[in-house]
């Protein structure tokens, strides 16, 4: 493992980890207690998965996906002290402050967290999928994981995969996101956007297409909020393919340049997570693995990244920083 690289962040030696196994040669290994989330753990759910996890007090904090039984996605705060075992709040996220006309979409869903310092405070953002017209994606601020203030619509419709820097670059918010249509979309390429106050975005800059090999030939979407370090911004993502049974979802990375993060440095060519296990390849949707958000020790490069499984369940897996980025420039593509 190549430790000269420097992972720029917070120490959080708390988080959820386990070992590679002896047998296992993989960059990333899952967690041997999968899921971490079941699909139903309170009354409303018939599946919690895609869903958004920080670092938060001695402990941690989430958004959640959870799929209600009327079949519609909407956002649930949860809090851990172990990052494994989670308590889910039966009652969905309350927006407040938010323009009327935006106020109370009928789905929510694949929310993101971003920790950003403003001043001596730290603010939660929460992007999210929302329904305006379609599907587009949603903005709002919490300090406390219990009062969420609802910022405007990031983008026009339809849009999908919102996820924020953690901090500005060049003086200004950035955020990625996949352009869509209105249905299951067979398409879709990584775009950035900026802004000068969370409300107005614009200068939309191509990342980053589909293509080059088949696991990610269909769409790729960001994934977690970028982690920065010394050589670039670390982007995992979510490759998909189609096949003659539907889409496949499998995870890749991709290092982002610092200064410029719409230009891409380096991009796996070869999967780092691909649906095997029984709990991501039988659910709701098969064959799915959809990395949402990551903890990052900075201090030894320990990653736990969660991920939706078979859009039924919450998994986790593991890996170093040091390791992906070992594997990002020994298996790497531009296109």
């Amino acid at each position: 493992m190549t430790m000269s690289r420097r992972v720029i962040g917070t120490e959080l030696p708390h988080i959820p980890w386990e070992d590679r196994p002896p047998d296992c040669a993989d960059v990333v290994w899952r967690y041997s207690g999968n899921p971490v989330i079941p699909r139903n753990p309170i009354p409303c759910a018939q599946g919690i998965y895609n869903s958004a996890v920080v670092a938060f007090g001695d402990g941690f904090a989430g958004v959640m996906r959870v799929e209600h039984k009327d079949s519609m996605p909407r956002l649930h705060a949860a809090r851990s002290g172990d990052g494994v075992r989670w308590q889910i709040e039966e009652q969905k996220v309350r927006l407040v402050g938010g323009d009327p006309e935006i106020a109370h979409p009928a789905y929510t869903y694949d929310p993101r967290v971003c920790p950003f310092q403003e001043g001596s405070e730290t603010v939660y953002y929460v992007t999210w999928c929302t329904d305006y017209h379609g599907p587009t994606i949603g903005v709002a601020k919490t300090k406390d994981f219990v009062t969420f203030e609802q910022i405007e619509n990031a983008f026009l419709p339809f849009n999908r995969n919102g996820v924020l820097f953690p901090r500005k670059i060049n003086g200004k918010y950035m955020m990625l996101s996949r352009p869509s249509d209105n249905g299951h979309t067979p398409f879709g390429d990584v775009y950035i956007s900026e802004s000068p106050d969370m409300v107005h975005w614009g200068r939309h800059r191509f990342v980053m297409g589909a293509g080059g090999q088949w696991w990610q030939g269909t769409k790729v979407g960001a994934g977690p909020i970028p982690i920065e370090t010394d050589e670039g911004w670390l982007m995992l993502y979510h490759g998909v393919c189609n096949t003659c049974n539907g889409f496949v979802y499998s995870m890749g990375a991709a290092l982002l340049e610092l200064d410029n993060p719409s230009r891409v440095l380096h991009r796996t060519n070869k999967y780092l997570l691909f649906p095997t296990a029984a709990y991501e390849t039988t659910g709701f949707v098969p064959n799915v693995c959809f990395p949402c958000a990551a903890l990052c020790d900075a201090s030894t490069g320990r990653l736990a990244i969660y991920y939706g499984a078979a859009d039924t369940c919450t998994a986790l897996c593991f890996a170093y920083i040091h390791d992906i980025m070992d594997f990002l420039k020994a298996n790497s593509t531009v296109f």
